[in-house]
């Protein structure tokens, strides 16, 4: 858990009993010199909000959605003063079910409502929403971000039929997948691969300081999508743009939006289609970096010849530590994969997630393997999700 946060539950735990919450918000206040914005006392590091209860489970009105998309790219933690605990919980909108209060106006293009206590998740993905946990389901909820989230909480609050497509399985399809992860093993021994490697590494290399000026960019989702741009995008224009911006300390960044594509960067060889994925880790940070939506992955892995491949960059404020090309199979890569259902909507299977340590561990020390036997086994397990 980052110090900051980790340092207010536990400062929280402290006050045990003190059952005023008037008087815990003061002190958490003062102790931490926060600033107030209405019922909200943030810092940098995190934001929270004070409610009062007699038990555990609770209905309270916490705060509007419109309020909580200012503090939502920190941890938001909602304290529940109870008589003898208070209790911590996330409740950054990756942890909501829903919005419940004055919301019936709620859409993606206008921000309404507000969420009780009984909305916040209790448990994520097996996960409890409990102090110990609050860092590692805030790295889970970073990635998605507000923006990632209001669609979901749209279609969850006023029933709104879902955009999405479920991509349904044929017995054609489902041969086909299946054998992808032999496919996946062919390629990353092949001569294929290395060119693959070669040509993304030029790309870092010609850009290395871009990206290294890039990755000081504090909002996650903004960093990975301008370095993954002038590694991978197509329009040579914006690409020299973002390079200029970022020359002049990031003024004039241009607003683009990525395609919401499966991969980054395509290449057609005569054995193989790869459609690779480029992903920034910055070292230093603990972070879970977005994987893919799983009705993609599917609908791709059923093409013949389909590979699917990640190509992560390892950067330190001074460099760029290394990069590694390795499949979605890729053993430990693999075990690492998070699967995000709950936060799918009802025309989706979901979305996943990269523990970050693991990206670390693989840009460090490059591994290969896959082993077929686990690939088949996690395919069977997303196609009948």
């Amino acid at each position: 858990m980052n110090n900051s946060l980790q340092h207010l539950v536990a400062f929280i735990a402290e006050h045990n009993g003190i059952n005023d919450k008037s008087q815990l918000s003061r002190l958490v206040a003062e102790k931490f010199v926060l600033t107030t914005d209405r019922s909200v006392f943030y810092c940098a590091d995190f934001a929270v909000r004070f409610s009062s209860a007699a038990k555990p489970s609770f209905s309270n009105t916490v705060l509007s959605l419109s309020n909580l998309k200012k503090f939502d790219d920190r941890p938001f933690v909602v304290c529940l003063v109870t008589p003898t605990t208070n209790h911590c919980f996330l409740a950054n909108t990756t942890l909501l079910k829903k919005i419940s209060h004055s919301s019936l106006d709620l859409r993606e293009n206008n921000i309404k409502g507000s969420f009780n206590g009984s909305d916040i998740l209790r448990e994520f993905e097996g996960i409890q929403n409990t102090p110990a946990n609050l860092e590692r389901l805030f790295q889970i909820h970073a990635p998605i971000g507000f923006d990632g989230n209001l669609v979901r909480l749209v279609e969850a609050t006023n029933n709104i039929s879902p955009s999405g497509v479920k991509f349904t399985v044929s017995g054609e399809a489902r041969m086909t997948i299946l054998e992808s992860p032999r496919r996946a093993i062919q390629f990353v021994n092949s001569p294929e691969a290395t060119e693959l490697k070669r040509d993304l590494d030029q790309k870092v290399e010609r850009y290395k300081t871009e990206i290294l000026l890039a990755a000081l960019i504090d909002n996650v989702n903004v960093r990975g999508r301008i370095i993954e741009y002038l590694i991978a995008g197509e329009d040579e224009k914006l690409r020299q743009q973002l390079v200029a911006a970022l020359k002049e300390g990031n003024k004039g960044i241009p607003q683009f939006k990525t395609e919401n594509a499966l991969g980054d960067y395509q290449r057609i060889f005569d054995a193989f289609h790869t459609e690779t994925d480029v992903k920034t880790k910055i070292m230093i940070l603990n972070s879970n970096p977005k994987a893919y939506n799983i009705d993609k992955i599917l609908e791709f892995l059923a093409l013949n010849k389909s590979v699917f491949m990640f190509y992560f960059v390892g950067v330190e404020p001074t460099k760029i530590v290394d990069t590694v090309l390795v499949s979605m199979f890729q053993e430990k890569l693999l075990k690492s994969t998070i699967l995000l259902r709950h936060w799918a909507g009802r025309n989706s299977r979901g979305v996943t997630q990269f523990e970050g340590k693991t990206i670390n561990s693989l840009i460090l020390k490059p591994e290969l393997q896959i082993d077929e036997a686990s690939a088949l086994q996690f395919l069977e397990k997303i196609i009948a999700l």
